[in-house]
């Protein structure tokens, strides 16, 4: 068994009946309770003693079980922490046999509100895009590198915390935007590249392929994608050839096609666009040139492709985020306000009545962040950028109080970086722009 403690020591048990083949290396398999497996391997010296240590152990319960295996583990990367001590080096060991290991944590936050470091990137990147595929890996794309725009993607594998090449987008595109289609391909869509780009590509899971689909009728960047009840995708705003976009467009799947639906109130650009679960879309503030950081809001209704005027923010805002609640509503928290103030700042809309009322207000200003709904109805706020720099913070609002509380820090501070909630209910956020520039680095929340 393991258990918690307040000292830090190690020391494991095993049978000695089987030698280890090759002699000293091996895997420990760990189960916390409401947690899943964990594979932790080993690599000592028989004949000499060793620093042991366990890696990214699934704190959560002081009870966990064990077990012995005389293979290498496939999951070797991703540290929560590390605790070690001196113990006698296991020689022979049992497969499936039950090992005791009792270890006591110290030096560093463990369990729940712990950023852990995963696999790096393949490219360093910010602005791109990160999508959840239905095999659970993850897909990043594009972006800004060190060298510029790219058009290199990859796969975030969880299971072995590892990323890998996959074909690359036909078009280099800084911000653009992907969307999860229901036929399980992912459509990347405008974005920057010495100018706005109006291409849009799909990418394939089953071939790991890019192929070219229907051009935007208006090239666009920092516009948004919303998948729509009825399979189509609705593309507004942004920035392009002429300026800031009040236009929209929808793209349909069995297509290929973009048709333009009627335009929004407002252009905007860095605004969010929220799916209800009354079916309509929630478009809130961004900016323009003219009115700079808007508080409008705007509800587009998919089956008459209409937009309509709803409440206003209390603060005009761009660079915030917007997540949809399990009660309904949607949190709408900081960003940049009026004449480039970064706030802290945090508002609920109510779809029932259409008005927008304060809540808590962050800990830390902040813009450029991300928001992320966690399996506990929480929601968790990391990064971004104030004057100063890249923030390491990391907030959660309840929303059963309304207030926002301290959790963890990031490895590395960081904006413009993804953060994606992935099946096992970590969040694993990539990339972004950091203290020493375009940042590869990845980590996960738990």
């Amino acid at each position: 068994m393991i258990s918690q403690a307040s000292e830090a020591s190690v020391s494991m048990v095993f049978p000695p009946t089987t030698a280890l083949s090759p002699v000293g290396v091996g895997c420990i398999v760990v189960q916390s309770v409401g947690a899943n497996t964990k594979n932790y391997p080993f690599d000592v010296a028989p004949e000499t003693s060793t620093v042991f240590s366990l890696l990214g152990l699934p704190l959560g319960s002081n009870t966990f079980s064990a077990q012995a295996y005389p293979t290498p583990c496939t999951q070797t990367s991703g540290t929560s922490a590390t605790w070690s001590s001196t113990v006698a080096p296991p020689t022979n060991i049992v497969a499936g046999t039950p090992a005791i290991v009792s270890l006591t944590m110290t030096g560093a936050s463990i369990g729940p509100g712990t950023f852990t470091a995963t696999g790096t990137l393949n490219t360093a990147r910010y602005f791109h895009t990160a999508t959840l595929l239905p095999n659970g890996r993850v897909l990043v794309s594009g972006g800004y590198g060190t060298a510029g725009v790219l058009a290199s993607a990859e796969l975030y594998d969880p299971a072995t915390g590892i990323w890998t090449a996959t074909g690359s987008l036909n078009t280099a595109r800084g911000s653009p935007t992907a969307t999860l289609l229901p036929n399980g391909k992912v459509l990347v869509v405008g974005g920057y590249n010495g100018g706005s780009l109006a291409s849009a590509e799909l990418y394939d899971p089953t071939t790991g392929i890019w192929t070219a689909t229907g051009s935007l009728n208006t090239a666009r960047y920092t516009h948004t994608a919303t998948l729509l009840p009825n399979g189509r995708v609705l593309v507004s705003g942004g920035v392009g050839a002429t300026g800031y976009l009040a236009s929209a467009e929808l793209y349909d799947p069995s297509t290929g096609l973009w048709t333009a639906t009627v335009s929004m109130a407002a252009a905007r650009e860095n605004h969010t666009a929220t799916l209800l679960p009354n079916g309509l879309v929630l478009v809130s503030g961004g900016y323009n040139l003219t009115t700079g950081a808007l508080a409008s809001a705007e509800l587009y209704d998919s089956t008459t492709g209409i937009w309509t005027a709803t409440g206003s923010l209390n603060t005009a805002r761009d660079l915030h985020t917007a997540t949809l609640l399990p009660n309904g509503k949607v949190l709408v928290s900081a960003g940049q306000g009026a004449a480039g103030f970064i706030i802290a700042s945090a508002e609920l809309y109510d779809p029932s009545t259409g008005i927008l009322t304060a809540t808590g207000t962050l800990n830390t200003a902040r813009d450029a962040h991300t928001a992320t709904l966690l399996p506990n109805g929480l929601v968790l706020v990391s990064g971004g950028t104030v004057l100063a720099g890249a923030l390491a913070s990391v907030e959660l609002y309840d929303p059963t109080t309304g207030i926002w509380t301290a959790t963890g820090t990031l490895n590395t501070a960081r904006w413009g970086h993804t953060a994606t909630l992935l099946p096992n209910g970590k969040v694993l956020l990539s990339g972004g722009y950091g203290t020493a520039g375009v940042l590869a680095s990845a980590e996960l929340y738990w």
